[in-house]
């Protein structure tokens, strides 16, 4: 049990009355802690953490026709360092056919009048677009989750992560600003 005991003073050439000793039980009181600590600890239900599914698919047969992005569906994005988006409509089919042009390439953000306006604004074009994302060296990881709560939102249909090509890498070195 525990307790408090005052310490006794000095005693001097003079009788005084003597001071019985304040003793407070305080079991009771870390029983009563210890209780509601439990209690709370497992009444409580702990955040489950927020996950976004992502469908991967299946690997084709050998025998199926390779299914391609038809390049009137396609809107390419480059996630980019700081938070830039350089994005184009289309395929850059520079790597397969040397003589096709090259994509006109604009630049937005990862805001919501940015990428979100851009994605609207393809929905409303074409009604499903296929979206590819890429990535450079320089883009963090925050910004692929960004984009892809980006797709949530805009409700996109169809969208794939794929990794940047030499054609790409050409196009954004010959277009920096």
């Amino acid at each position: 049990m525990a307790e408090i005991q005052a310490a006794s003073a000095p005693r001097s050439g003079k009788p005084r009355a003597t001071k019985k000793a304040f003793r407070l039980d305080m079991t009771p009181m870390v029983d009563l802690a210890f209780l509601l600590l439990t209690f709370f600890m497992l009444t409580t239900t702990f955040s489950k953490p927020t996950v976004m599914e992502v469908a991967m698919p299946t690997k084709p047969e050998p025998q199926e026709p390779d299914a391609s992005v038809s390049a009137k569906r396609a809107l390419t994005l480059i996630l980019g360092e700081n938070g830039k988006v350089r994005y184009f409509f289309g395929l850059n089919e520079a790597a397969v056919n040397p003589a096709a042009p090259k994509p006109t390439l604009y630049t937005t953000d990862l805001s919501p009048n940015g990428l979100r306006q851009v994605l609207l604004s393809r929905q409303r074009q074409s009604p499903a677009p296929i979206v590819l994302i890429k990535t450079e060296a320089g883009a963090k990881y925050q910004h692929l989750v960004d984009a892809l709560d980006e797709m949530n939102i805009t409700d996109q249909k169809k969208y794939a992560l794929v990794e940047m090509n030499r054609s790409d890498e050409e196009l954004l070195k010959s277009r920096r600003w």
